[in-house]
C-alpha cells in the first residue's frame, strides 16, 4: 500500500471510530480517537493524548503553556480514562457543565513524530484531537509518521474536468475541476472571462463555508466576499478586458471542517472569540493549505496573480509557495452587527487591513 492510501485510510478509519497505529522514529501509538471511537466492553486507557491547548485549559498544573496549540500533550488520570470519559474530557464545550476535572499529570511523549502526526490526523478528519493511547484496541490501520507528506504532495493534484458554467455574475465563465488520488477534496476553480497570458488576473482564494456560502450566514463575511469577488472579475473582464480566476478551496473553517467549525461557533456563543475558539478545541486558527492553490494556479497557466485579500499573511503564505503576487487588492465589506466582532478579531489578532 502507498504512504499516502494509508493516510487516506487512516482518515476514514478515524471517521468510523476505528483505532490507528502510528509508527514514528521512537516507537508506534495505537490510537482510539475519543470522538468517534467505539471499542469492546470495558477498554480503558491509562493515557489520553490532547492538544496542548487543552491541557491548559484544564490547568495541568506542570503543564506550561504552548507556543502551538495544537501540539500534542499525553496525560494520566487518578483513573483509567473510558471511551465516555475521553469523549467528554475532549470537548471543550462541555467545560462549563463540568467544571472540575482531574487530576491530570502530562508525561514526556517517547514517540513525539507520531504525536504530531495523529494531531494532524484528527484536523484532516474533522474530528476533535483527542486520542486514547489504547494498546488493546483492534488496529484497523498502520501508517508511519512520514506517511503524511506523502499524502499532502501537492503534485498529486490534477485537473479531472473543465466545462462552460456561464453564473450570475457572468456568463463568460469556464468551471474547472481539481482532485487528488487519495484525498476526497474535490477543488475548483472558476474562470471569469477570457484567459490571457498577458495580464495578471484577479485572483480570489476562496476556502468553502457552507453557513456562509449556502445558508446566508451573519456571523462572518463569506458569502459576500464570494459574490462581491465575481462582481469584480466579471467588471475587469466587461470593462477592462481582463480576468479573474476564484479558486474554490474544499477547506471549510480555515482547514478544521464543518463540525469543528459549528463547535467554534458554540464557544464563540460562550463568549470566546474566533481565534480563542479553535485554540480551545485544540486546532489551528490557520489551516489552510496554500500549496494546493498555487498547485491550481500552476496547472491553470497562471503565473502571476493580483490578489484580492485584506490579509497580508496570505500574500506572504502564496508567496512562499511560489505565487508571485504582483498586487494586494483590498477586499472588505460593511460589518453587520452579527459579525462585528469577528471582522475585529481577523483586524486585531490575524493582521487583517481592515478600516
Amino acid at each position: 500500500m502507498s504512504e499516502s492510501r494509508a493516510v487516506a485510510r487512516a482518515l476514514d478509519a478515524l471517521r468510523h471510530g476505528w483505532a490507528i497505529r502510528v509508527h514514528g522514529t521512537e516507537g508506534a501509538l495505537d490510537l482510539l480517537p475519543a470522538e468517534t471511537g467505539f471499542a469492546e466492553a470495558g477498554l480503558v486507557a491509562e493515557r489520553l493524548l490532547i492538544s496542548a491547548a487543552r491541557a491548559v485549559t484544564l490547568k495541568l498544573a506542570n503543564q506550561r503553556e504552548a507556543a502551538v496549540p495544537e501540539a500534542p500533550v499525553l496525560i494520566r488520570g487518578a483513573e483509567p480514562f473510558s471511551l465516555a470519559a475521553a469523549r467528554q474530557l475532549a470537548d471543550p464545550a462541555l467545560d462549563l457543565a463540568h467544571p472540575l476535572r482531574g487530576p491530570f499529570l502530562a508525561e514526556t511523549i517517547e514517540n513525539h513524530d507520531a504525536a504530531v502526526v495523529a494531531m494532524e490526523l484528527a484536523r484532516l478528519a474533522g474530528i476533535l484531537p483527542a486520542f486514547l493511547v489504547a494498546s488493546g484496541a483492534e488496529i484497523a490501520v498502520e501508517l508511519t509518521a512520514c506517511s503524511l507528506d506523502s499524502f499532502k504532495d501537492p503534485l498529486n493534484l490534477t485537473i479531472q474536468a473543465r466545462a462552460r458554467l456561464p453564473v450570475d455574475a457572468c456568463e463568460e465563465a469556464q468551471i474547472v475541476a481539481f482532485r487528488a488520488r487519495d484525498d476526497l477534496r474535490e477543488h475548483v476553480a472558476l474562470v471569469i472571462g477570457e484567459q490571457r497570458g498577458d495580464r495578471p488576473p484577479l485572483v480570489r482564494l476562496h476556502s468553502e463555508c457552507l453557513t456562509g456560502d449556502i445558508l446566508g450566514s451573519l456571523k462572518c463575511d463569506c458569502g459576500p466576499q464570494l459574490d462581491a469577488a465575481l462582481r469584480a472579475m466579471a467588471t475587469e473582464a466587461r470593462e477592462n478586458q481582463g480576468w479573474g480566476v476564484l479558486l474554490y478551496l474544499r477547506q471549510e473553517g480555515r482547514g478544521i471542517g464543518l463540525i469543528n467549525k459549528l463547535r467554534a461557533y458554540e464557544l464563540q456563543d460562550q463568549g470566546f472569540d474566533t481565534v480563542d475558539a479553535n485554540e480551545r478545541l485544540g486546532l489551528p486558527s490557520e489551516a489552510r493549505d496554500f500549496p494546493v492553490a498555487a498547485r491550481m494556479l500552476d496547472l491553470l497557466g497562471v503565473a502571476q496573480v493580483r490578489l484580492m485579500t485584506n490579509n497580508p499573511a496570505k500574500v506572504a503564505a502564496l508567496e512562499a509557495v511560489g505565487v508571485d503576487v504582483i498586487e494586494r487588492v483590498a477586499h472588505q465589506l460593511p460589518a453587520n452587527p452579527h459579525n462585528e466582532r469577528y471582522l475585529a478579531t481577523k483586524r486585531d489578532r490575524t493582521g487583517h487591513i481592515l478600516k
